[in-house]
């Protein structure tokens, strides 16, 4: 199963146009659309929930609906405009939810986190009005895909620069479209 995390609110979003792009070489996908998911950042109460469920190995308790999906996707693709220097908030709310010990991943004797999950391959996606800088968010999904949920392979595909005056915004997206082609995914 191809799990597609759409963090795009805007209706015209460049981001999400260029992440089904890709989703359109991979075939049929399952379309996780964040802004209109009951997400809220996680409480004490919730906390205390989450560690008791997850010490009685309750697994299958809704409260881990989203982090069983994740965790039984084949390839995961996200797509998340560059705002404010990271992506949006929503998806951090989402990794928060979803970083459950026994479902996403374990730790090891020596204390590091082992990946549970099954993809083999994240493929983030994004869209700057200026230069894109990674480090705040493809930095971090990769980080923790890589060493938390044990995706091998990560992949960045932008378009940036799409609101600086003499650019043309839509020539730079159909290039950036058009290089999705001639990738491997």
């Amino acid at each position: 199963m191809i799990l597609y995390i759409n963090c795009c609110v805007r209706k015209d979003s460049r981001t999400d146009r260029l992440a089904r792009a890709v989703l359109e070489r991979m075939g049929s996908y399952t379309e996780l659309f964040l802004p209109s998911v009951d997400l809220h950042p996680l409480t004490e109460e919730m906390l205390e929930m989450r560690t008791e469920l997850l010490a009685k190995g309750a697994f299958d308790d809704p409260m881990f609906r989203y982090a069983r999906q994740f965790a039984d996707a084949d390839k995961i693709i996200i797509s998340a405009p560059f705002w404010d220097g990271s992506f949006p908030s929503i998806l951090k709310v989402y990794i928060e939810n979803i970083y459950a010990v026994g479902i996403v991943s374990c730790y090891g004797n020596d204390g590091m986190p082992i990946g549970m999950c099954k993809a083999d391959e994240l493929i983030y996606v994004t869209t700057a009005g200026g230069p894109y800088i990674p480090d705040f968010s493809y930095g971090y999904i990769k980080a923790i895909a890589e060493h938390c949920f044990g995706i091998k392979q990560t992949k960045l595909i932008k378009a940036e620069m799409l609101d600086i005056d003499g650019m043309d915004a839509e020539k730079i997206l159909a290039d950036s479209i058009d290089s999705i082609q001639e990738m491997e995914v």
